[in-house]
């Protein structure tokens, strides 16, 4: 009788019995299969373990690759949650995690040694390469195995907090053993596959990237940091390792549109890319679809906290997407509802409310802070009857007449202009769908009372103003537009509105 699975490293143990010599990641020349992936992590929950450091968040300070999963994958093996700490953050953020996070432990590079010294004081840090020379205690992974159940958290993740102070996130192993499961059977993802890995490994969708990968066996190939500014030596990257399966940011995969990387090179063996993070312009779906027609192309929607995704839409070949790709319907064993803002359930189509998820998948709160988990995770005000979380996600949505599910704007981002009320993504949503117009941003002067528009592209500003008169209501139209050289990508790769209007000067 096989029992359903409990901890995350059954996925990898698994694959390792099915495919023990096939290659599991590989990060630039080096590979490790499937079997070596399991040995090297079983080797570093060892000293973990022998430390008696369980039931505790383990930091991992390291740029993404085969080192750092077998810090994760360690980090479980010895009954803790791990965290990511970016090397490319700022050393003040890098601090205020550690911080929130207290962890005792912080594995890092050899070649790191030194920054991971000077930045994290009062941690014990541990090399990674000397903790891979240490033998398997396979008595105490034992031991500890038996005391880990599936709502204990396997990884913690970072995201702004409106404080200034990050948040961390905890995700359980239920909630990603539930998604996944759901996730590569709705998508079709196998041994066959080989993922290339985009994200970071401090971002979630790059959960999407390594536990799929670890759960059916297939390759999980590391994209080079570096080659996400150079779309030709990138595409070169996609077929040199004949890539599959694209699961990437939309700003990632413009990239490689807005310079016209498709007539240079196309990647013919993807046949599956799934996006997420920001709206993706239809002209640039359009450029992909192009190039790459019988791909399967998915729009995928959710926040941190509920687990990487809780709604997709599988695209259609031949419909019309032009007022937007809706994020669809929710994965199985998810509930997806709208809220208004006396938090009743909304129905009808067409009207607006707060997306809300009910569910496993859901994360289990913010690390270390239980009041900013109860603003978010709360009672279902949908019934009284027993304990059941439910996440706002700040977002807003409305069911369509196909009774798919459209996002329509953050709350925080929505305004009050000339009476009424305006939702900036659907202003820049418009701006990209017009020719000439690559990213944009839309930001609201409370001060001047000037709704504000500001692009990358080649379209002068008075005709651009003309043409959104010819789609756009006339309170929905910025009464200043200004052509910028660039938009400001988070590490995550969405854009940052902040920094890009601290770029421009505020204007």
């Amino acid at each position: 009788m096989r029992y359903m699975n409990i901890n995350v490293l059954e996925l990898v143990e698994h694959s390792a019995v099915c495919y023990p010599d096939k290659v599991a990641v590989r990060e630039g020349e080096e590979t490790v299969t499937y079997t070596q992936l399991v040995q090297r992590s079983q080797k570093v929950g060892s000293v973990l373990a022998g430390k008696n450091a369980v039931k505790t968040p383990v930091g991992v300070f390291m740029e993404k690759g085969i080192a750092a999963l077998c810090a994760f994958f360690g980090a479980a093996y010895a009954g803790n949650c791990y965290c990511m700490f970016n090397v490319e953050l700022p050393e003040h953020r890098l601090q205020q995690i550690q911080t929130v996070l207290s962890p005792k432990y912080m594995i890092t590079t050899r070649d790191l040694l030194p920054k991971a010294e000077q930045i994290f004081h009062d941690t014990c840090i541990l090399v990674i390469e000397d903790m891979l020379e240490t033998p398997v205690d396979e008595t105490a992974l034992q031991q500890v195995r038996k005391t880990v159940i599936d709502t204990d958290p396997l990884y913690i993740n970072f995201t702004s907090g409106s404080t200034g102070v990050p948040k961390g996130i905890a995700v359980s192993h239920r909630s990603v053993l539930d998604f996944i499961s759901c996730f590569t059977k709705t998508f079709g993802i196998t041994e066959k596959d080989i993922i290339a890995n985009q994200a970071p490994f401090d971002f979630d969708v790059s959960v999407k990237d390594i536990y799929s990968s670890m759960a059916v066996g297939a390759e999980l190939v590391i994209v080079p940091r570096a080659l996400f500014s150079a779309p030709v030596p990138l595409l070169d990257y996609l077929c040199e390792h004949q890539i599959t399966t694209m699961i990437w940011a939309v700003s990632a995969l413009c990239l490689i549109s807005t310079f016209h990387g498709l007539d240079y090179k196309t990647p013919c063996t993807v046949n599956k890319i799934l996006f997420s993070g920001e709206v993706m312009p239809c002209k640039h779906l359009r450029e992909w679809q192009k190039h790459l027609p019988e791909a399967m192309y998915v729009n995928l929607y959710g926040p941190t906290e509920i687990t990487c995704n809780c709604t997709y839409h599988i695209l259609q070949k031949g419909r019309d997407y032009a007022d937007g790709i809706p994020i669809g319907k929710p994965f199985p064993n998810e509930d997806v509802f709208l809220l208004d803002e006396q938090r009743h359930l909304v129905k009808e189509s067409g009207k607006t409310g707060m997306i809300t998820v009910r569910g496993t998948a859901l994360a289990l709160g913010y690390y270390g802070c239980p009041e900013k988990t109860a603003e978010s995770f709360i009672q279902n005000p949908l019934q009284s009857y027993y304990p059941e979380t439910v996440y706002l996600t700040g977002d807003l949505g409305y069911w369509n007449d196909e009774g798919e599910l459209v996002y329509c704007g953050r709350s925080d981002h929505q305004i009050k202009y000339m009476g009424h009320r305006v939702e900036l993504e659907e202003v820049e949503r418009a701006m990209t769908a017009v020719e000439g117009v690559e990213r944009c941003i839309c930001v609201f002067d409370e001060k001047r009372q000037r709704l504000k528009g500001y692009y990358v592209g080649t379209i002068d500003k008075n005709v651009l103003h003309k043409t959104l008169r010819e789609t756009l209501p006339f309170f929905m139209i910025p009464n200043f537009l200004q052509p910028i050289q660039s938009v400001v990508l988070s590490k995550n790769g969405k854009i940052d509105r902040k920094k890009t209007i601290e770029q421009i000067g505020g204007k």
